[in-house]
């Protein structure tokens, strides 16, 4: 049945929405995505990714962005168009700009921009809290490590801090420590645009590319998780994430409820040095302007 609450029901479309597309035929997909492309030449294709979207397959997904370049290429081009070429990835659930290349070759000089950090990544997310300072640098190391899921038998993979530094006992001074071997440097860039309703609207930079950098970095580093970040709200546990009464209140939501609440999380503007910079930009999705007017949180105009 519908919910009568119209917060439950957007909440419900989105959801529907993520199912859909996992289950349209692969051109459909692709017809999606050439009507969500931004920007294309001889080199490359810009979409702005779908919510909800994997980039990869894997196991229970029947639909991915990886599997329909072949025909999204020709849809774009013609007949005889050779399939595009992943550069970058983004989480499934993040949207926003999304870079594709038309050749391996440009694929390979694309991805070394990005490796050596050529690349300027904007992203903006909705937050708890309030970080301290408003803006600033998280600088800290993150590792892969196993949790427990609320299902007991569940074995989930995810990514965690790995500092090297600790208090001293004695005198509460900062020590450095030996690094975990098998920890990656994250280096992620914040300033607060908006607070509001116990949230904040942020813009990140992440200077480097790990695996849910930012999600970790925020929620670890920051103590600000995502909106709708279920997986880094709680340091030992997946569980769904807690949220303040007056964030609840404001999104007309029950804590019971949260679970259904989508990440927001978008990349929302990218420049790629190709020759002479590239610029572009990826208006918020709908959902995520709809929950800034519920929390009143004012996007600057700059």
């Amino acid at each position: 049945q519908i919910p009568k609450d119209p917060t439950q029901r957007w909440l419900r479309e989105l959801a529907a929405m993520s199912q859909q597309l996992q289950q349209v035929h692969p051109n459909v997909l692709a017809k999606i995505l050439k009507q969500r492309t931004l920007y294309h030449n001889e080199e490359i294709v810009v979409i702005d990714k779908p919510y909800g979207l994997p980039v990869h397959g894997g196991p229970g997904i029947k639909n991915c962005i990886a599997d329909v370049l072949p025909i999204l290429a020709k849809m774009l081009e013609n007949m005889k168009a050779e399939p595009l070429h992943l550069c970058h990835r983004l989480d499934k659930e993040t949207t926003g700009v999304m870079v594709l290349a038309r050749s391996k070759e440009a694929a390979e000089k694309i991805r070394l921009l990005f490796k050596t950090r050529q690349v300027e990544k904007i992203y903006w997310a909705i937050v708890l809290g309030d970080p301290d300072p408003v803006e600033g640098v998280v600088e800290i190391p993150i590792v892969e490590k196993e949790v427990q899921s609320h299902q007991s038998h569940y074995k989930a993979s995810a990514m965690t801090l790995a500092p090297n530094y600790r208090l001293c006992p004695e005198d509460g001074k900062v020590m450095k420590t030996r690094g975990n071997r098998h920890a990656e440097r994250a280096v992620t860039r914040y300033r607060r645009l908006a607070a509001a309703s116990a949230c904040s609207l942020l813009e990140l930079q992440p200077i480097t590319g790990v695996k849910h950098q930012i999600r970790v970095h925020l929620a670890y580093g920051l103590g600000c998780p995502i909106l709708g970040d279920h997986k880094y709200s709680h340091w030992s546990k997946l569980a769904p994430q807690k949220l303040p009464e007056l964030t609840l209140r404001r999104l007309k939501l029950e804590q019971s409820k949260a679970r259904h609440l989508p990440l927001h999380l978008h990349a929302h503007r990218l420049c790629l040095p190709l020759g002479q910079p590239l610029n572009f930009v990826c208006k918020l999705p709908l959902f995520f302007q709809k929950t800034l007017r519920k929390l009143e949180l004012d996007i600057p105009k700059d």
